[in-house]
């Protein structure tokens, strides 16, 4: 009997624990149909809804700050860009009141006139070194303002412009004769050196002909006489010039009427000037370049240069190494063709005259392959075609000129870096 009694005992306690447990149960049901319910009534109240709201409120708090810094990156450049076009319209203006005054202009000076004018205006309505970036990668569009150095809306102005010479060769005054190396000054003129005519041209901005202020007295060895100059640079801190005069072997300085032999018995062809005031001379017989000190000149100069006689071994140029070529003769972007005049403009790339492959080529540092800035659509004598492209030269504003032998011409080109 009393077992029976534990029994029902032991019953009657699960069975209130299952009924509790019911309860739970159901009030958790209870419970979760009014969140249901709730939600039904209120769909905003769901959780994910909440942490959507949050994505919502820091993604426009991450894009008003983005808007904002691209709006002060691009009122601050804006500024500067207005500045620099102001810069180039004042410079235009003074040239035109010049070329008015003086009244000595023809239709290459005012089709370059027209040129940059259109080149300014279109530059001003829509400034192409500031734009905008689009990152496409993520949800959110994000963007970003682009400053670049230079307009991008040309590289080079293929159709460049004649600025000396080009009606076939000869010897009058607006001819030439196998133009070799040229110099521009801070004022624009053009020195030239006239090879096959033996003498130094001097070709004012805009002028219908040049001048000549070396070499007048035709081909010789008297210090009034050149024999085929091949280059040309002008000291700026003295105004004299001083011409490589390769078939007397020697370097000389013309200083108004004044004639001086600055170094004898060299096999000269190129020259440059450095800032610091020291001349280099390319001696291509003996495969070197030596430089001196201006003014000092009763030494041999020091070999900065090869030295070690004609050869491809890196030791022919000392600590020298290959920036441009390399690649044995060719026309693809990583060969030249027997190049000539070299030039660097103020990003340290590199500017070769490509002289067979009638082209210049760029070449910036670290890349496997130059870019083709002038010329590159074969031999030939338009516009956007040279001929045998030789010296080089920049002015003040980053124009590059080039000097063919095969049009007897000097050529001008509107070069932007990227």
């Amino acid at each position: 009997m009393a077992m029976a009694n534990n029994e029902t005992q032991c019953f009657e306690e699960h069975q209130q624990n299952l009924n509790e447990e019911l309860n739970h149960i159901i009030n958790d049901y209870d419970e979760f149909k009014q969140i249901m319910n709730e939600q039904k009534q209120n769909p905003l109240n769901h959780s994910l809804i909440k942490q959507i709201s949050q994505w919502e409120i820091k993604s426009i708090q991450r894009i008003q700050k983005k808007a904002q810094d691209c709006r002060d990156i691009l009122i601050q450049n804006s500024q500067t860009f207005l500045n620099d076009i102001e810069m180039k319209f004042n410079d235009l203006s003074e040239r035109i009141k010049q070329i008015r005054q003086e009244n000595e202009f023809n239709e290459i000076s005012l089709n370059y006139l027209r040129n940059q004018l259109k080149a300014m205006t279109q530059e001003f309505n829509n400034p192409s070194n500031i734009s905008i970036q689009h990152n496409s990668q993520s949800f959110i569009n994000e963007i970003s303002i682009t400053i670049s150095k230079k307009s991008k809306f040309n590289k080079e102005k293929q159709n460049a412009i004649t600025v000396a010479a080009g009606k076939r060769k000869g010897r009058k005054l607006n001819q030439l004769n196998f133009p070799y190396g040229i110099f521009i000054d801070e004022e624009k003129n053009i020195f030239i050196a006239d090879h096959d005519n033996h003498r130094i041209v001097k070709w004012k901005y805009f002028a219908r002909e040049g001048q000549i202020i070396a070499g007048e007295n035709g081909q010789g060895s008297r210090m009034n006489q050149l024999n085929n100059p091949t280059d040309v640079v002008v000291d700026q801190q003295n105004h004299s010039i001083v011409i490589a005069d390769s078939g007397n072997k020697r370097v000389i300085q013309w200083l108004n009427q004044n004639h001086q032999i600055l170094i004898e018995n060299i096999d000269c062809f190129g020259l440059a000037i450095d800032k610091y005031g020291f001349l280099y001379v390319s001696d291509y017989k003996k495969n070197e370049v030596r430089r001196w000190k201006m003014g000092e000149y009763n030494n041999e100069g020091i070999v900065v240069a090869g030295g070690n006689g004609q050869g491809n071994q890196r030791k022919d140029v000392e600590e020298g190494r290959i920036v441009a070529g390399g690649n044995g003769q060719g026309r693809n972007l990583n060969q030249l063709s027997l190049p000539q005049g070299v030039i660097v403009d103020y990003l340290g790339q590199i500017y070769v005259a490509d002289c067979e492959n009638h082209r210049v080529m760029r070449w910036c540092e670290g890349k496997v392959e130059g870019e083709i800035v002038v010329g590159g659509n074969g031999k030939g004598n338009k516009s956007n075609q040279l001929n045998l492209p030789f010296g080089l030269s920049f002015d003040d504003e980053g124009n590059l000129y080039v000097a063919e032998l095969g049009n007897h011409r000097i050529k001008k080109s509107q070069i932007f870096c990227e």
